[in-house]
């Protein structure tokens, strides 16, 4: 791919032609055409509703509308075929084009010899085009690239659901920053910039990599990027200031302090040049074409030359050599001077025609100094030099901010991101970062009443991996979840945290035991108590209620109780027994007796298949408050669900066993309070994850849940009244579908709470959106608009891929690929990365044609019969 457009399209459902090359095309109007690259394809190939397949007969570039009719590359409909730049190669064509790079050091050799350039871009593609071939034989290395490739042909591929964003020009990167979809850009990012009393900048301005001083003023609707804007510098409204450093004393003590002034719709950069100690500094209109002549309305600076050259007394001979045979214009004008920073500035605001000093000073300066044009810079540009000056400018940047965000103490910066900025210093990089780190413990001592420990600790953690030592990193890993084990505790019940994991102290023992000694003549009363529950589908929301998300932030989501084959799933039979200990037995044939409770302690070994029976012991007091002091306990448990389901089984068993030991104990078994002692659970396990399991498992029905941070965290359950209509449309409507791929939920959820903990600006929106997509999913549903929750579904899915890359695989991308047309949407529940999906079919007819689909299908899947509980 090459070009300045970024394409929105799905290439998996393209056809390519094999043993050959193939160019992505979309149709154009012809005023876009005159700016582009256009295709010439033949009027024969394969013609569909969404694409057309047909050889290349020709390729033009920015034609007239005379060359566009002259070569016959206007379609019926009056538009033409854009060529965007996209290029797919397969079979014969590729294996030709493979051969030709393993052997093309010579060919590179000769090139750079001979100084003369090619175009990977408009010569490799002339080679597959017959037409375009005595052109490329006059190129530079023409005639191997023909002899090379020239055997295969190159077919145009029309998408006419192609959408493109392009920024080919300044102007259009503006548009495109302040359009509609600029709040998808961040406006500030790394930047150092002044309190804005003393300073002019616009809040439409769009100031990236950048450091501004104070006194600076900056426009509307500007670009400043990769800069150090010093004070007196003022911008205009629409301009781009790119890599510029201006001086901060330029020695100049005239009026106090220097200043310089870019008007409105100017571009301004500086650019390194092979040999040249000075920086150039370059400048024009925002909307000059550089290859605009003079006879046809060329431009500098917005004005037209003849004007240019009036007000500034300047000669074309002075611009321009009479040799050469190419048209004047601004490409190749020799006008940009190589002097002093302040001489080069100076000239710049004459030549912008903002000075009068044209006859006394500036003119003779200029026209005894060294000058280039765009063409010259274009060849002679030291890349090398631009990029490590980019890099150190950027490290500096975010060791600022990295030092600022350690030393008052908040931390809402991704500190993990800014020590890659700060390690492209090789020599010095890895040393700041350990004289950051050096600050990390006076900071949680100055700031422990408001700054969570695990954010502290992650920061830590950032900062040893940045200073290569990663086998500390390693161990403090433990304490950053520990910090949140500690903080979720602490947010379900004030003080809980404090004696959850404390074995009982021998003078409560002996208090506890003469009471049960008191109580022993008394007879034995079994009680046997029973509590099944279903699993949960997600429609959307997750991840907004995983600790410490949901403990700093509201969490909302949208999930939904189901039977699976007629059953209830899941469930715990407690029986209390005279033999003290406990046994415990799940349906898998494992048993364990624990003659003594009070042995049971954190952290739990990852294997042990007993550890959540142990953490509910803990969690409900138990093991704490020596209850089974007096009697014993025997636990059966089972979930008769495919393992890595993603239907929540774990916390959803976890919440049977709590409510079952709380029903045995006279405890609070409420709802809420078994949910809130469950994410205490899940901590204690060291699996993590959030509330919405346990509440879609104890909660009947449809329901909206809410979470607010705080202590206590409050959570907020709220019944969808579904009407039969909706619950006869859902049964018809939606697949629960196994697809024999197991997840694994723990990896998943380290990944995405340790990119929270390190402020990754890119999930911290992505779980934004799922939050509000599950207040919009909740509207739709009590609006029975099943074909919007379809939408949602979708949106979500994709969400779930952006936090984790992983969540899907191969078996359910042909999953989903096949389900799409039956389908208004789609999701695997939970996490992803395997379980069970959603698919939400388009009607009831579409279900029962994709039912019979997939059971007729090569697909490993099973497809469960389901029911939405309503009742608990």
């Amino acid at each position: 791919m090459t070009g300045d457009v970024l394409p929105c399209f799905d290439a998996s459902t393209m056809i390519l032609p094999e043993d050959a090359s193939c160019i992505i095309t979309v149709p154009i109007t012809l005023d876009i055409a005159s700016n582009h690259g256009v295709i010439v394809a033949a009027k024969t190939g394969i013609f569909t509703e969404n694409y057309t397949l047909s050889l290349v007969n020709s390729l033009l570039q920015k034609p007239s509308l005379e060359e566009l009719v002259r070569n016959n590359a206007i379609l019926d409909d009056g538009r033409t075929l854009l060529d965007t730049g996209i290029i797919a190669v397969r079979g014969k064509a590729w294996v030709e084009l493979v051969t030709l790079s393993c052997s093309c050091q010579p060919m590179i050799s000769a090139l750079l010899k001979s100084r003369k350039e090619m175009s990977l871009y408009e010569d490799l593609v002339a080679a597959w085009v017959p037409a375009k071939h005595n052109w490329l034989r006059l190129r530079p290395l023409g005639e191997e690239l023909v002899s090379k490739l020239g055997k295969q042909r190159m077919f145009s591929y029309c998408a006419y659901e192609l959408l493109f964003l392009h920024f080919g020009t300044s102007s259009e990167v503006l548009d495109h920053l302040s359009g509609a979809s600029s709040g998808l850009v961040g406006r500030r990012h790394l930047c150092s910039i002044p309190a804005t009393t003393v300073s002019d900048i616009s809040a439409s301005a769009v100031v990236l990599s950048s450091k501004i001083a104070h006194g600076a003023s900056i426009g509307e609707d500007s670009l400043i990027y990769d800069s150090n804007i010093s004070s007196g510098i003022q911008i205009g409204s629409q301009s781009i200031v790119v890599g510029i450093n201006f001086p901060e004393d330029t020695g100049v003590k005239a009026e106090g302090s220097f200043r310089f002034m870019l008007p409105d719709r100017h571009c301004l950069w500086e650019v390194p040049l092979v040999g040249c100690t000075e920086r150039v500094l370059v400048f024009c209109g925002l909307h000059d074409n550089p290859k605009n002549s003079l006879s046809k309305d060329g431009t500098f600076c917005g004005k037209p030359w003849e004007k240019v050259l009036h007000d500034l007394s300047i000669q074309e001979s002075d611009l321009w050599s009479s040799t050469g045979g190419q048209e004047n214009c601004l490409w190749n004008a020799k006008i940009f001077p190589i002097l002093s920073y302040f001489e080069m500035l100076s000239l710049a605001t004459w030549l912008m025609g903002l000075s009068d000093q044209k006859t006394e000073f500036l003119l003779p300066l200029w026209k005894k100094s060294c000058r280039v044009s765009l063409e010259e810079l274009h060849r002679s540009i030291d890349f090398s030099e631009m990029c490590t000056g980019s890099s150190n400018h950027q490290a500096d940047l975010a060791a600022g901010i990295a030092k600022a965000c350690i030393n008052y103490g908040m931390l809402g910066r991704n500190l993990n991101q800014l020590c890659e900025e700060i390690l492209q210093k090789e020599l010095s990089g890895v040393g700041i970062c350990k004289d950051f780190l050096n600050l990390c413990p006076k900071l949680l001592e100055q700031n422990s009443m408001i700054l969570p420990k695990s954010r502290a600790y992650q920061v830590q953690v950032d900062l040893l991996r940045a200073c290569k030592d990663e086998i500390k990193a390693c161990e403090l890993e433990h304490e950053v979840w520990a910090a949140v084990a500690d903080e979720t505790a602490s947010a379900v019940r004030y003080g809980f945290r404090d004696h959850l994991l404390e074995a009982p102290s021998r003078a409560a023992l002996a208090c506890q035991n003469k009471d049960i000694d008191d109580c022993m003549n008394q007879s034995f009363h079994q009680k046997t108590v029973k509590v099944e529950l279903p699993v949960r589908v997600d429609f959307v929301g997750g991840w907004s209620d995983t600790p410490p998300w949901s403990l700093e932030r509201a969490g909302y989501v949208l999930n939904m109780a189901i039977s699976l084959e007629g059953s209830l799933p899941i469930g715990t039979i407690i029986e209390t027994t005279k033999e003290n200990g406990v046994l415990i037995s799940d349906d898998t044939g494992n048993e364990l007796n624990i003659e003594d409770c009070t042995s049971i302690a954190t952290p739990f070994d990852h294997n042990d298949p007993f550890r959540l029976v142990k953490s509910a012991l803990l969690v409900t007091g138990i093991v704490h408050k020596n209850i089974l002091a007096s009697m014993g306990l025997q636990i059966r448990t089972w979930a008769n669900v495919p393992r890595g389901s993603g239907l929540g089984t774990s916390s959803i068993l976890a919440a049977a066993v709590v409510k079952a030991l709380l029903q045995i104990t006279d405890g609070d078994q409420s709802n809420e309070n078994v949910a809130r002692l469950v994410l205490v659970l899940e901590q204690l396990m060291g699996t993590g994850g959030g509330w919405q399991d346990q509440i879609g498992g104890l909660y009947p029905g449809i329901k909206f849940t809410s979470s607010f941070p705080g202590i206590p965290l409050r959570l907020q359950v709220i019944p969808l009244l579904a009407s039969p209509q909706l619950i006869s449309e859902l049964q018809q409507r939606l697949l629960v579908v196994f697809t024999g791929q197991v997840r694994l939920a723990h990896q998943v959820l380290q990944k995405v709470v340790t990119r929270y903990l390190q402020r990754d600006n890119l999930l911290i929106s992505s779980i934004k959106r799922l939050a509000e997509l599950a207040k919009i999913g909740r509207e739709a549903l009590m609006n029975c608009d099943i074909d919007e929750l379809g939408d949602i579904m979708l949106e979500a899915w994709r969400l779930h891929q952006e936090l984790d890359p992983y969540c899907s695989n191969e078996v359910v991308d042909r999953l989903f690929s096949f389900a799409d047309p039956y389908c208004c949407g789609y999701k695997l529940v939970g996490a992803g990365g395997g379980g069970f999906a959603l698919l939400l079919a388009k009607n009831a007819e579409s279900a029962v044609k994709l039912r019979h689909g997939l059971e007729d299908s090569k697909f490993d899947v099973k497809l469960y019969n389901w029911n939405i509980i309503l009742e608990s």
